[in-house]
């Protein structure tokens, strides 16, 4: 039976930190950092953004209303994309998978701006087989569409696809097609369970 292996990207392949970005942005708004962070994990914003129900300039024309923040399109931009750092064993195990042939794909919920930092910053990242981001196709896991849309784009469905998240009801909406989903804990744990199913 022909495997392909399906990554999440956030806390699988890159670390992320909202503070980082609500920092910077603060410092060039009314807002305290604590409130801007609070403001873009819980308003809905990056929801609709990374939904793709926002464009860019859109979603940055409402952080400026909510928080009053002075600087540019592209001065927000870079605040807000600059937050993420690389998982090295994560990034060695898709490249063992690649030195393998095992044809590998990125299944994420984000937004342009993180994508386009991301391309630019780690080169590991041009080197899948294809990929679907939520903002391009309007859809969010855990919704089962978007998964319906990995299996389009890779031909494959069922135990053919293995796949890492590290969100417990996005595995399971995964192990619901009938993928062999594996619950991202850590890299140790994520690389013991592909051994299980590939020997790498």
């Amino acid at each position: 039976m022909k495997n392909i292996v399906v990554f999440d990207l956030g806390r699988v392949l890159v670390d992320f930190d909202y503070s980082i970005a609500a920092r910077r942005i603060a410092a060039h708004s009314d807002l305290p950092a604590a409130q801007v962070e609070t403001l873009i994990r819980q308003s809905g914003l990056i929801i609709d953004y990374e939904l793709g129900r926002l464009k860019r300039a859109e979603f940055f024309e409402q952080i400026c209303q909510a928080t009053g923040f002075r600087g540019t399109l592209g001065e927000f931009s870079g605040f807000f994309a600059d937050i993420f750092t690389p998982i090295p064993p994560m990034i060695e195990l898709h490249a063992k998978l690649r030195r393998q042939n095992i044809l590998t794909y990125i299944l994420s919920n984000t937004n342009d701006l993180a994508i386009e930092h991301i391309r630019r910053h780690f080169q590991f990242f041009s080197d899948f087989d294809g990929y679907i981001f939520s903002h391009e196709i309007g859809l969010m896991k855990p919704d089962a569409k978007i998964y319906e849309a990995l299996e389009k784009l890779s031909g494959c469905r069922g135990e053919e696809i293995i796949y890492l998240d590290d969100l417990l009801e996005n595995a399971k909406a995964g192990g619901i097609r009938g993928w062999q989903a594996i619950l991202h804990e850590s890299p140790d744990k994520s690389q013991a369970a592909l051994r299980k199913i590939l020997s790498v």
